[in-house]
């Protein structure tokens, strides 16, 4: 087997990226082709004793309608004449099955040229020459599944699991905000792709696909992310009633839990714990709807660590 890609690799569709070996493959066309001569060959004899046999068999009709010859004759005669004529259909029939013989050894000799199905990058590269690749089951140290994986860097796509207690406010086609961990100030535009229909009991969440409309070769595959679903509701037209009053708090201040979250209150030198309802997430923050007023001062950090009453010394 010869593998003819590298790791870091560019390749384009249909592009050879391994050889296999085809000795086998390449007898079996070999004696394909062998068949399909033979099978010609006694097509050919058959048609010619067919067509041999007829004007026989149509001198013999005639004789024994004038009673030039015995009926025993004619038998013999149209028996050779009907045994031409079963022999070309067996023959034609050998033939076709030597043509679809011939397809399937070629598509088998065709089969050990492995050609990219995409254009892509090559991230993996599975087998070496020499090893032995199998699609079924791997076996023994030098047997592979696969040889190895391309793929598409224009088509990633980050899934992520979602709570069930948001999975409300997540539909197709909703803006997002993709941060990598290797990039965590760099805000890449995304858009819901779907919601998965179904749930994972054990975490509680629904998975969601999300699109990434950005291309860029910082990104790549299996790379850690975290998602910001951006509110899609339209600006207020002239005329339109105001929108909902609300603050906007950081994200790391609030312990969100469905519609309603919580916080705490820095008063003095303790804290309140309290109790707010929840408005939209976006990129910027977290809307407060309700429970907080203008001036309130909100703890940022580890929520384990916060309780109501606590003791805290605020820097100036």
């Amino acid at each position: 087997m010869a593998v003819l890609i590298e790791e870091g690799q560019h390749v384009a569709a249909d592009e050879i990226i391994a050889r296999l070996d085809d000795t086998n493959t390449h007898a079996a066309l070999e004696l394909a082709k062998a068949q399909l001569q033979q099978a010609q060959a006694s097509l050919n004899a058959a048609r010619i004793a067919a067509e041999d046999a007829k004007p026989t068999y149509q001198r013999q009709q005639k004789l024994v309608a004038q009673g030039w010859t015995t009926a025993e004759t004619f038998d013999t005669t149209r028996a050779s004449y009907d045994a031409a004529q079963a022999n070309l259909l067996v023959q034609q029939q050998s033939l076709s099955m030597a043509q679809a013989s011939i397809e399937v050894a070629q598509r088998n000799q065709d089969d050990t040229i492995v050609r990219a199905p995409f254009a892509g990058v090559v991230t993996v590269k599975a087998a070496q020459p020499g090893e032995i690749v199998s699609p079924i089951s791997a076996g023994g140290g030098f047997t592979r599944t696969g040889i190895g994986t391309i793929v598409d860097m224009d088509s990633l796509e980050v899934e992520i699991d979602v709570s069930e207690s948001f999975i409300n406010r997540v539909h197709a086609g909703q803006p997002a905000v993709i941060k990598l961990n290797a990039y965590p100030d760099w805000q890449i535009p995304a858009e819901v792709i779907t919601v998965i229909p179904t749930a994972d009991r054990s975490k509680a969440t629904v998975k969601v696909r999300v699109k990434i409309l950005a291309k860029d070769p910082r990104i790549l595959p299996e790379m850690g992310a975290r998602v910001q679903f951006l509110s899609d509701t339209p600006a207020a037209s002239a005329g339109a009633p105001p929108p909902k009053p609300g603050m906007l708090v950081p994200t790391d201040a609030v312990q969100a839990s469905g519609d309603t979250g919580i916080v705490y209150l820095i008063h003095d030198s303790t804290l309140e714990k309290r109790t707010v309802k929840l408005g939209a997430r976006n990129a910027d923050g977290q809307t407060i709807l309700s429970g907080l007023a203008s001036g309130d001062r909100l703890a940022i950090g580890d929520f384990t660590k916060l309780a109501d009453g606590l003791a805290v010394s605020v820097d100036p």
